[in-house]
């Protein structure tokens, strides 16, 4: 198999997922600050999600690092399709919660006045978060895709 950029056990690969779980960990950091996010299921269910993230793309991370430090080839056949369903799962788990969040900001801010300053006021930059990590997600599947 052909050793694209982003692909599993290189370096570019590594960059890729800790990007990943950086973007998801300050996606938890900014909702866990928020006071009262834990009244809105769209808001818990997104920091499952990035939980989720966040513990995949770290393990994924731990395994790049450790295939590059034992100069290990990841490009098995089980490997590869264990990578894909994955990161089609993580990806589409965050993004359902992201957008069930951004709704739910919309809504309360903007056609209900309900709150202009306080959880609300500071959760709407949370999806953003979400929306801004598929550029980092896109070229981990694409290597992963091609091969």
């Amino acid at each position: 198999m052909k050793n694209l950029v982003g692909s599993p056990g290189t370096l570019s690969g590594l960059l890729l997922r800790i990007g990943q779980c950086m973007f998801a960990a300050a996606s938890i950091g900014a909702m866990a600050s928020a006071f009262g996010f834990s009244n809105y299921t769209a808001f818990c269910y997104l920091i499952a999600s990035m939980g989720l993230q966040v513990l995949w793309s770290l393990g994924l991370a731990c395994l790049d690092f450790y295939a590059m430090k034992i100069k290990r080839d990841l490009h098995n056949p089980v490997l590869v399709s264990l990578f894909v369903v994955g990161d089609w799962v993580t990806a589409t788990l965050s993004l359902a919660a992201a957008c069930s969040s951004a709704g739910v900001a919309v809504l309360y801010t903007r056609d209900m006045d309900f709150c202009s300053v306080g959880l609300l006021g500071s959760v709407t930059s949370v999806p953003a978060l979400r929306f801004t990590f598929p550029p980092s997600t896109l070229p981990n599947h694409l290597p992963i895709d091609w091969e």
